[in-house]
């Protein structure tokens, strides 16, 4: 994965609060300052014209289900750390769910209170202050008095602050409840002003416990100079000292880091692929990056890194797609339609992967399922011109140059949208900015003939790759 991509998905990590499910549920529709990104699936206005949505093709990859998913096994257990303490971290979430499963009435609340004064155990108060947040998102009241339900909400609300307050600052402070008021301040959830400089000095503390999320947290802020200044030798020693506590994210960082030789760090593959392969052990549906990294080393013929090896990369991009990573789902896409790491030349099985990744916003993906829409495919894809244009647009709406390209070709011959010339400008000068070669030189040649409209003959699927209309 490209680094500087990554570290941009750090600081959304940062901003839009953590992807860890035992909080992004539990905070999502209270009170967040920063409204989350908008989905660019419904249309598009880019260019001065509306676009419908494009269709997701109706098929899916029942022919790469989990019967075709590689055996995988990197070797080794996970050492000590958030490997084994997710299990740990698991088995609480097992009991909050369990309370939470408990009727959301202000009866059960009031008993619930009651019990948990006699509790000293910090978690068991922590997963009440929970409780009390899911209580507030579901408990019903009478339709007819909606303000004294909305307050009574928002007195659960500040109980629920109350108590993780408590539990972070007083006495022996409780790591997990630290790490959530972070999230809080950092994100402005559960209506807290975004408060950086506080978000930083709680991740600061709970990492202080060793607290492995935090200290990753800790060494993102450093990195990135959110609410300290920027300090890349710190932002490297938190992170070798997360990685080091098991934190998954933080293997793939270090990793990335020493493979690039980045944030002050010596060059060193054989350590960054040591961490990338401890990473890979510990992914999971939201960290399958050092899976698709590793892949990528891999699939390099130098073997320079590690040892070259088609048929590994294949089963690592494969284990990464199935835990929903959508350039894997991209690479398996490319495979599948070129005969490439070992796979056979197969229309559905590349569709069915294109579209996994495309629905998920891969523009790569998106642009690639244009160029299966463009010519189709004989009892897997019915071919759609305006299915073709309407991928391109929505792709080439993200930024992407050969979609932008694309587009512009598709209105100059028009294929998918009524043939317009200047529409195919405004396209082509878009990719042009980008340093798309195609589309200088096509700006170039429609400089050359003036207004005379050009005759550009639809291309074949074969043709529109070799022209970079669609790869």
């Amino acid at each position: 994965m490209d680094p500087n991509a990554y570290a941009q998905q750090q600081q959304e990590y940062y901003q839009q609060g953590p992807p860890d499910p035992r909080y992004a549920q539990s905070v999502a529709s209270f009170g967040s300052n920063n409204s989350g990104p908008s989905s660019s699936a419904a249309s598009f206005h880019s260019a001065g014209t509306h676009v419908t949505s494009p269709q997701a093709p109706s098929i899916a990859p029942s022919s790469v289900q989990q019967q075709e998913e590689p055996e995988f096994e990197l070797g080794g257990r996970p050492g000590m750390g958030r490997g084994d303490s997710a299990a740990v971290l698991r088995t609480a979430k097992t009991k909050a769910v369990d309370l939470r499963a408990q009727p959301f009435t202000k009866q059960y609340i009031d008993d619930y209170r009651q019990r948990i004064k006699a509790d000293p155990d910090p978690e068991a108060h922590f997963a009440y202050a929970r409780y009390l947040i899911d209580a507030a998102k579901k408990i019903g009241g009478d339709a007819k008095d909606q303000r004294a339900v909305r307050k009574y909400r928002d007195a659960l609300i500040q109980e629920s602050l109350k108590t993780i307050r408590r539990l972070a600052t007083q006495g022996q402070p409780y790591d997990e409840a630290q790490f959530f008021l972070a999230n809080c301040h950092g994100t402005g959830m559960l209506g807290l002003q975004v408060d950086h400089e506080k978000a930083y000095h709680l991740y600061l503390q709970a990492a202080k416990q060793n607290h492995a999320a935090a200290t990753y947290r800790v060494a993102v802020c450093n990195e990135i100079g959110a609410g300290t200044r920027k300090d890349h030798a710190r932002a490297s020693a938190f992170y070798r000292k997360a990685a080091s506590l098991g934190d998954t994210p933080a293997m793939y960082k270090l990793g990335m880091i020493l493979l690039q030789g980045s944030l002050g760090e010596a060059r060193n593959p054989r350590e960054a692929v040591g961490w990338l392969r401890r990473a890979a052990e510990q992914a999971d549906e939201e960290y399958p990056h050092a899976l698709h990294e590793l892949a990528s080393l891999h699939e390099n013929p130098s073997g320079q890194i590690v040892p070259y090896d088609p048929i590994q990369a294949r089963e690592l991009y494969t284990r990464a797609a199935y835990l929903g990573y959508t350039q894997s789902q991209y690479k398996l896409g490319q495979c599948y339609e070129y005969g490439a790491l070992g796979c056979p030349v197969d229309p559905r099985r590349s569709i069915a992967w294109y579209t996994k990744a495309a629905e998920k916003g891969n523009s790569e993906a998106e642009l690639a399922l244009s160029g299966w829409y463009l010519t189709g495919s004989e009892g897997v894809l019915k071919q759609s011109d305006s299915e073709a244009y309407l991928w391109a647009r929505r792709a080439a709406n993200k930024g992407l140059s050969k979609a932008e390209y694309a587009v512009g070709y598709y209105a100059e011959v028009g294929i998918g949208i009524k043939q317009d010339v200047e529409f195919a400008k405004r396209w082509y000068m878009r990719a042009a900015a980008q340093g798309n070669k195609r589309a200088m030189n096509r700006l170039t040649e429609m400089k050359r003939q003036g207004n005379k409209r050009a005759n550009i003959a639809r291309p074949t699927r074969q043709q529109a790759e070799k022209e970079c209309v669609i790869a």
